[in-house]
């Protein structure tokens, strides 16, 4: 039996913003790869925030990557908790994320590559 569309019914989608320091930003990137994100960005990334902070919170005097990357909101904790793990454990992996809720609509095809869902490709 065909599924229907509403069975089908999209997950909402979030934007993990990442900073991390630049010479590991490819492990976070395979990180995210491996926990469902379909989709990462990097670039560089430079901060206005006072000295003081970025030494609170271990990112001064390095250059810096920002990742950003999309993640089903049924993940968003796992992959917070994952990063802030990893954040303490790994060796200079020090880092900050956040998540934001998208709220624009796309298409069902760039939804199911974007979410991992093979049946929303199959039925876009």
């Amino acid at each position: 039996m065909a599924e229907s569309k509403k069975e089908l019914a999209p997950i909402r989608l979030e934007l993990i913003i990442a900073i991390v320091e630049k010479n590991k930003a490819l492990f976070y990137t395979d990180l995210l790869q491996a926990l469902g994100s379909n989709l990462q960005f990097t670039t560089g990334a430079k901060g206005t925030a006072d000295s003081r902070i970025l030494d609170m919170l271990g990112l001064a005097d390095h250059e810096q990557s920002a990742i950003f990357s999309v993640v089903r909101s049924d993940r968003v904790e796992e992959v917070m908790d994952t990063l802030e793990d990893r954040f303490h454990k790994l060796r200079n992996g020090k880092g900050i994320a956040i998540a934001v809720p998208l709220s624009s609509t796309i298409g069902t095809l760039g939804y199911g590559f974007l979410t991992g869902d093979e049946r929303m490709a199959k039925n876009g």
